[in-house]
Order: C-alpha cells, then structure tokens, then sequence
C-alpha cells in the first residue's frame, strides 16, 4: 500500500495523574524533518518521540505537538521548612514575655508566615514519563497513518487511471505510425510524377527516400521503452511502500520518451496526441510528488 505524506492524527489518555495530548501533522518534503513541540522541562523525551515518528514514516515535514496538565497533586510535596518555623515560635514568645502577652501561637499562625511550608515538585521519573507520552503518540501515529494510507490509495486510483489513458493514447501513436509512412510515400510519388511527367520513375529511388523518411520517424524503441516504463509504474504501485522518490525518476523517462516521439512524427493527429500525453504525464508527476 502506497500512502500520502500528509496527514493528520491526535490521541489523548491520563496517564499516572497526567493528561497529556498529542497531535501530528505533516505535509510534502523531500526527505524525512521531523520536530517536536513540548514543555522545556520535559525535552527529554524528545529522541524517543522522533524515533517513534520514523518507525511510521520515511518522508515529509512532520510536526508533533505535545501538551500536559496535571489532573492530581501526585507529583507536589508539601514540606515544613522547621528551623525557619522554630525561629518563628522563638520570636513570638520572648515578644509576648516582653510585652506581657498572651502566648496563643497556632499552626494555623505559623502557616501564614512567609516560606515556612515550601511547595516543592516531586521527582520526575523520566522513564515512565516519556513511555507515557510515546504511549499517547502511538494513538496519534495511528490515525495520522490511516489517513495517510485514505489519501494514498485515492492518489493510486487516480494515477493508475491516468495510466491507462496515457496507453490508450500510445496505442494510437503505434497504429498511426505506420500510416503516416505510407502516406509520405504516397505523396512523394505524385510530387515525383508531377515533376518528372512522362519520365519513367525510379521506383527504388522511392523505396530509398522512404526508407530514410521511416527511419526519421521510427518511434518503435520509445514506445516499446514507455511501455515498460508504465508496466514498472503499475509495478511499483501494487509492491506499496515508500515509491515516491523512484516514480519521480520513472516519471522522467516516461516524459523523456513521450518527447523524443513528439520531436520524430511528422504528422499533426499524433503531435496532438503526444501533447495530450504529456498532459497526462505532468498530472501524474503533480500526484506523486504527495507519495512518500
């Protein structure tokens, strides 16, 4: 199965306390550009995102969007900063000893005063961490693949119709050829009666002249050589995988031949077709530059 090189998928899960989302999206680039957009803090698992990323495409500029909240406090640890509350209590009590007091210090009190519960953040585990976000990435890389290959299998029908006509047209060319010979000799055998009038003419000399003209036009190698080109083509199609940087060059004989034909007849029904051919050709070079 040939797939597309742009895509789109998300996937989401609360994994250990987090709720975290992923979202991939690619369009057409000549090799594989891969990046990753995700909390500073967790630039770790950057590496592990991208070789995820490559175990499912080969080509195109892809982007990863990564987002996180937290749905618990599992990862938050409240600590007593107790020399700092100590000082506090001190304090307090030589101030309502000297000013003859009442010495009523709470918790709650002591709560209030600056730095003396710190909020602090608990370790990460990195491991389980970036096995969370690969986990969520898979779902992502899943559906962003499914639609790749939708995309992929609309382009294939389209260029394999595409195909087809581009024979259809090449038929034509094969079964013309011969004709335009026969009419060239035909008419070099007026023009040569006309001229010469009662003089007997020279029928090898005909034979001679046509002879070169057949070999000036002669197409058979190029249409035998775009037929193999199209046989390939529907070859590489049906074996799937990453094909598009090998139909680009096929591509390029195929128009390289179709030329060559165009450059060689001497007649106007198959300069037509030929400019028709080369339209089909251009389509199909336009699809696959979105295989990957």
């Amino acid at each position: 199965m040939i797939k597309s090189m742009t895509g789109y998928g998300r996937g989401e899960a609360v994994c250990n306390g987090r709720s975290l989302v992923a979202e991939v999206r690619s369009v057409n680039n000549r090799y594989l550009d891969c990046t990753v957009k995700l909390p500073r803090t967790y630039s770790f698992a950057e590496e592990a995102l991208k070789n995820r990323v490559k175990e499912v495409t080969t080509r195109g500029k892809v982007e990863v969007f990564i987002t996180m909240s937290q749905v618990s406090a599992s990862d938050v640890v409240v600590k007593v900063n107790e020399p700092l509350a100590a000082g506090y209590v001190h304090a307090l009590q030589e101030l309502a000893e000297k000013l003859s007091l009442k010495d009523d210090i709470s918790v709650s009190m002591l709560t209030h005063f600056p730095d003396v519960l710190l909020v602090e953040k608990a370790a990460e585990d990195t491991d389980q961490l970036t096995a969370d976000l690969c986990s969520v990435l898979d779902l992502a890389l899943a559906r962003y693949d499914t639609m790749r290959s939708r995309e992929g299998e609309r382009l294939e029908q389209d260029i394999l119709s595409r195909l087809d006509t581009l024979e259809r047209s090449l038929a034509f060319v094969e079964e013309r050829s011969p004709q335009t010979l026969a009419a060239y000799r035909e008419r070099l055998w007026k023009k040569l009666s006309e001229v010469l009038e009662s003089t007997q003419i020279d029928e090898s000399r005909i034979l001679t002249e046509a002879a070169i003209f057949a070999d000036k036009i002669a197409v058979d190698e190029e249409t035998v050589r775009l037929h193999s080109h199209i046989a390939q083509f529907r070859g590489m199609l049906q074996d799937g995988g990453p094909v598009g940087r090998k139909l680009d060059f096929l591509v390029q004989e195929m128009n390289r031949e179709t030329n060559t034909i165009g450059s060689k007849c001497n007649d106007l029904e198959i300069s037509n077709v030929v400019v028709d051919m080369k339209a089909e050709i251009e389509k199909i070079r336009e699809q696959i530059q979105n295989l990957e």
